[in-house]
């Protein structure tokens, strides 16, 4: 009997012990993980920084490691640290192709409240906003048909049709186009076709402000209105067809992993 206090004893200190053994083991986890979290947000933040430095360097070195190369040295990293973006070219295409379509939100919100005192019609919004995107190409036009080319390449083409899709999705909430039915799926498809035609036409523009391009954009705007206005008669589209247009659009979304709820 004489032993059982000092059996007590032992497990209370044991279990002190434990207990101060799991708070260190905690809490070193814990350090670890804020430390990880640290070094990802460190890289993420020196990998924006370097990207943006490096597009001052595409118009001379085109879309490629170059470039970044360029853009690092430039704000005191190594030019090695390239190695930081293993796809070289078609990173700094696909950085680009972000920033420029998060920069025309930020445009499209202030569209929009111009129009809540001046009301425009959507099809002028569309317009408005593919302007404005053609306008963030041209300090790099003379190299865009090689970000055209390397986009083009089967490794990129998701990053590419994802970059182009959430553009057009943008484009078409920001203009009042919020409705689910067939003409939603349809309404995008026939945007995105007018987008990579006034694209492609741009980097052959030597007219004076983009002017010629604005005015192809404009007359392509204005047929896809009258095709539209075709398309929803009623009766004068074939169900399946429709279903076809929605499956395809739906399909695409899902394969690239895109969550257009707002």
């Amino acid at each position: 009997m004489s032993s059982l206090p000092l059996f007590k004893s032992i497990l209370v200190r044991n279990a002190r012990h434990s207990s101060i053994i799991f708070c260190k083991v905690r809490s070193f986890s814990n350090e670890t993980i804020e430390n990880q979290h640290d070094k990802e947000h460190n890289s993420s933040e020196i990998k924006h920084k370097i990207l943006i430095e490096s597009l001052k360097y595409v118009p001379e070195k085109g879309w490629s490691k170059e470039a970044i190369t360029a853009g690092a040295e430039a704000i005191g990293y190594p030019g090695i640290i390239h190695g930081l973006f293993p796809s070289g070219g078609a990173d700094l295409i696909n950085f680009f192709q972000t920033d420029s379509n998060l920069k025309l939100v930020e445009k499209m919100k202030e569209f929009q409240k111009e129009a809540e005192a001046s009301p425009v019609a959507p099809v002028d919004f569309v317009e408005r906003a593919i302007q404005e995107k053609l306008l963030m190409i041209v300090p790099y036009k003379k190299r865009w048909p090689q970000a055209i080319a390397i986009m083009s390449l089967p490794p990129n083409v998701p990053t590419a049709l994802a970059s182009l899709l959430t553009l057009v999705d943008d484009i078409c909430y920001f203009a009042g186009d919020r409705s689910v039915d067939f003409n939603w799926y349809a309404r995008p498809i026939g945007i995105a076709g007018i987008y990579k035609a006034s694209e492609l036409y741009l980097i052959q523009d030597s007219s004076q402000d983009q002017k010629r391009t604005f005015e192809f954009l404009h007359r392509r705007l204005l047929e896809a209105v009258k095709i539209h206005d075709i398309i929803c008669k009623g009766d004068s589209t074939n169900p399946d067809t429709k279903e076809s247009i929605v499956s395809a659009f739906v399909t695409a979304r899902n394969i690239l992993g895109l969550n257009w709820n707002r």
